[in-house]
């Protein structure tokens, strides 16, 4: 399993549109079915600031291919980086340890 973090600050828009946005992105990826179970995808934002972190987890490098050859992952990244006035982090971040959930 392979994971992401992406960072940015949000800057250009109205967080309800991007909001709905982040949404429609989650559900596009739950309806499609050869990416469904494989990609993992939770969007968060710092309480205090404009701070989003978003988490994405692959099972694998072909449902990672997958969703990048998707149009709506295409739509997507385009979008983050207008919301972020171009400036996106994206880490590869290995994970450690867990709980169970």
């Amino acid at each position: 399993m392979k994971h992401f973090m992406i960072e940015y600050q949000f800057r250009n828009g109205t967080t309800e549109a991007w909001h709905q946005e982040i949404g429609r992105f989650i559900k596009a990826i739950n309806a499609d079915p050869e990416l469904k179970g494989r990609i993992g995808y939770r969007c968060m934002k710092n309480r205090d600031d404009n701070s989003y972190f978003h988490l994405a987890s692959v099972t694998d490098e072909a449902a990672q291919k997958t969703l990048q050859s998707r149009d709506f992952f295409k739509h997507y990244t385009e979008m983050t980086r207008q919301v972020a006035g171009g400036e996106v982090t994206v880490t590869p971040i290995e994970v450690i340890d867990a709980t169970a959930a």
